[in-house]
């Protein structure tokens, strides 16, 4: 892509709002929301969507952080995976060990957040197919039949994100290096 940055200062009026209101949201004006606002539905669309995850999806702080982190790991993000890792640390409450075993391909030690992960890859990896023991696992877990539909949300959010950090190669702004990720390293 030869699109660059949108700069606050010179972005469109559409493009200039979403990144203000990015700016109050976050505290900063993250790479991936400045390439995105190349096209404001886009960025527009992932905002109201991710909003939209955290508040009403009926996941606690570390689920969400799970299928988010889960999903852009999937998809081999590594702008994700490094911003969720750290929001995962930081606000979530994730358990390190769960987010470091997401992050690495391995087996989470917490049963329920194992499955929450493993039904959202099988969503991910069959097209929204699971069958019917992979659908009476996840609800045995606790989960509902309403929480499915929200990982499809946060799918259709990650889908945003992760394909236009791939499009774009976004740089990791410097709050996330510490939690920096290759995935050429890590998925298969």
């Amino acid at each position: 892509m030869t699109l660059g940055k949108q700069e606050h200062s010179m972005a469109n009026e559409k493009a200039k709002l979403l990144l203000e209101t990015a700016g109050k949201q976050v505290g900063m004006i993250p790479n991936m929301y400045a390439y995105m606002a190349n096209s404001p539905g886009l960025l527009s669309t992932y905002m109201h969507g991710y909003e939209l995850t955290r508040k009403e999806s009926g996941f606690t702080p570390a689920e969400q952080e799970v299928v988010f982190l889960t999903i852009s790991y999937e998809n081999g993000c590594a702008y994700c995976v490094a911003a969720h890792s750290l929001v995962a640390d930081t606000q979530s409450k994730v358990p390190a060990e769960v987010t470091e075993a997401i992050r690495e391909g391995q087996e989470i030690p917490d049963e329920k957040l194992r499955v929450l992960s493993e039904f959202t890859s099988i969503m991910l990896n069959k097209r929204g197919r699971p069958d019917r023991e992979e659908v009476a696992t996840f609800l045995n877990a606790g989960y509902k039949e309403k929480h499915i539909l929200e990982i499809i949300l946060a799918l259709a959010v990650k889908t945003i994100s992760n394909y236009s950090n791939h499009m774009f190669d976004t740089p990791l702004d410097s709050v996330f290096k510490s939690k920096e990720w290759n995935a050429e390293e890590t998925v298969a």
